[in-house]
């Protein structure tokens, strides 16, 4: 059954856990093809997708993992803002809270909430993951960036109009160099995000967590309104 454009949007939440069953290649070129619709700075839709299963995607996981282990510095490829503060630290800390409620992970267990951080950098897991990658040749400006989010979100939307579960996840790109060998990135892509993609598992407690939105109110200020 079809879902409506609000079902989607309102409906859609992280998914953290994932069945082993593979993604059909031909529903994945679905998905992005919807999902390219979305607008860009005149058009000049700057974005590209290597899409990762099986093999590679599991070299990707090893080497994230084991650089992230041996204390091998993030190799980002965009700028990182460093600690939030204020309210921006107190949502994040109200969604790991009910993220590690959900998983029975106390807050001195060092080992789970270890193994919590190992599986963003595999991926959550995953059977798919799709590393979102915007054209050097435009690399400085903020517009690629702010394009490349557009896409990144029509793509989740989209997944999940399908019965596919998503996580935006930067942890899968921390090790820049290892996600360029093994998903074949040439030089003139910059890697900006990375969507982990799946078929949900119901049976993982992560994946009931609804975050909390703050108001309409909280976040719009509305100008020459008559009423």
């Amino acid at each position: 059954m079809s879902m409506s454009y609000e079902e989607v949007v309102v409906g859609r939440r992280s998914i953290r856990g994932y069945k082993p069953d593979p993604v059909p290649r031909a529903l994945i070129r679905e998905v992005i093809d919807i999902a390219m619709r979305a607008p860009s700075s005149l058009n000049t839709q700057p974005w590209n997708f290597y899409v990762l299963t099986g093999e590679p995607l599991d070299r990707i996981r090893a080497g994230n993992t084991q650089r992230n282990l041996a204390g091998v510095p993030h190799s980002r490829e965009f700028r990182i803002h460093g600690e939030y503060a204020g309210a921006h630290r107190e949502r994040q800390v109200e969604i790991a809270k009910q993220l590690f409620a959900a998983m029975g992970i106390a807050r001195e267990d060092k080992e789970k909430r270890t193994d919590w951080v190992m599986r963003g950098f595999r991926q959550f897991d995953a059977p798919v993951s799709i590393v979102v990658t915007y054209d050097r040749s435009i690399h400085g400006g903020d517009i690629a960036p702010f394009d490349c989010g557009a896409v990144t979100n029509a793509l989740v939307n989209a997944a999940w109009s399908r019965g596919l579960g998503c996580v935006i996840n930067s942890q899968g790109i921390m090790q820049s160099p290892v996600v360029r060998e093994h998903a074949g990135i040439p030089d003139d892509q910059v890697i900006m995000i990375c969507v982990a993609m799946g078929w949900p598992d119901d049976e993982f407690p992560a994946n009931a967590v609804v975050s909390r939105r703050k108001s309409v109110d909280e976040a719009a200020v509305f100008l020459g309104f008559g009423d």
